[in-house]
């Protein structure tokens, strides 16, 4: 067993995220993992990701607050424990328009599917 500590996770910093704290829970410099990763990000009200797409699926859980996700489809709103899939290839950004900070835990896999 691999314990991460919620108060000792390490910060990542990806890039096109605004006015958020990433964390890496699981996975990649976090941990042993054989398939994928966890972190946690913490968006700050306004906070935002630039629109962009990934080879990879994109699992995101939201654990406190609200956050709008926009597609290509449009804008969807996912309260506390609401989840949503990213396809492989579908372009995404996460906002933040409420007043508190939105907490959301991202699952994913450590390499491209072939």
């Amino acid at each position: 067993m691999h314990v991460t500590r919620f108060a000792e996770a390490q910060p990542y910093f990806p890039p096109a995220h605004f006015d958020m704290r990433c964390l890496r829970l699981q996975g990649q410099e976090a941990g042993p993992s054989e398939t994928m990763w966890l972190g946690v990000s913490q968006i700050e009200p306004g906070g935002y990701t630039s629109s962009s797409a990934s080879p990879v699926e994109k699992f995101y859980v939201v654990l406190d607050g609200d956050l709008t996700i926009e597609t290509p489809d449009g804008e969807t709103n996912l309260h506390r424990w609401d989840s949503c899939r990213i396809a492989p290839g579908e372009a995404r950004a996460l906002k933040n328009n409420s007043a508190s900070q939105v907490t959301v835990l991202l699952a994913m896999p450590l390499v491209a599917a072939k």
